[in-house]
């Protein structure tokens, strides 16, 4: 169904259309998980500051600090459970009325880190359902990916979050008919309690030709 390979910026073959990487670079030299955690504040001056607190406060490791739409700031860390926890913590104090999201996942599942890296995979036709599940905010999207992935047997093939999309966030999961619907109940849940869901949908058996697009 998938086949990995690394995306480019650079001009497309076989008449695909050329993929624009929106996401933020994510450090090299440091590795994902197992337990991540984010915040996400509307003050890019505010989000700086709680950087430099999460990184006194904890033995975390930033995989990025950086401005994304609309305005806002993100910082992502990885660490130990407690690290983590304590990190975001301190951050979320300094934040304040400015944090507009915050996430923790203990047990990051491969393919989010895989997804936010830009590796993901060709989609080949013909495929049996394709389910995206869109937020508000990047944390939430975040979470939802993961809570997907986990729930059914699907492929993570997109996580798209803020930049060029006004602040708002997606992904897009694969499989047969029945897991990509519970992979997008389960990941659209949490945003959606929270207030953050925009619109979720599955397909049944989309057209090849729209695969050229995603």
């Amino acid at each position: 169904m998938i086949k990995t390979q690394t995306q480019s910026n650079g001009p497309s073959n076989g008449g695909a259309l050329a993929r624009v990487d929106f996401n933020p670079a994510l450090r090299d030299d440091v590795e994902m998980g197992p337990c991540i955690g984010l915040l996400e504040t509307c003050s890019v001056a505010r989000g700086i500051e709680v950087a430099d607190a999460l990184l006194w406060q904890a033995a975390v490791e930033v995989l990025c600090a950086t401005p994304v739409h609309p305005g806002k700031y993100v910082v992502l860390v990885t660490g130990s459970v407690d690290d983590v926890r304590s990190a975001l913590r301190r951050g979320e104090e300094v934040a304040g009325s400015d944090l507009v999201d915050r996430l923790h996942i203990p047990q990051v599942h491969p393919q989010v880190e895989q997804a936010l890296r830009r590796r993901g995979g060709k989609i080949d036709a013909p495929l049996d359902a394709l389910g995206v599940v869109e937020t508000t905010t990047v944390a939430s999207a975040i979470l939802a990916a993961d809570q997907a992935v986990k729930t059914a047997v699907v492929d993570l093939v997109d996580l798209r979050i803020a930049n060029g999309l006004g602040g708002k966030s997606f992904l897009v999961v694969v499989g047969n008919v029945a897991d990509v619907r519970s992979s997008v109940a389960a990941g659209a849940r949490g945003a959606q309690e929270k207030g953050l869901l925009a619109r979720e949908v599955v397909i049944a058996r989309p057209h090849q030709d729209l695969l050229r697009h995603l």
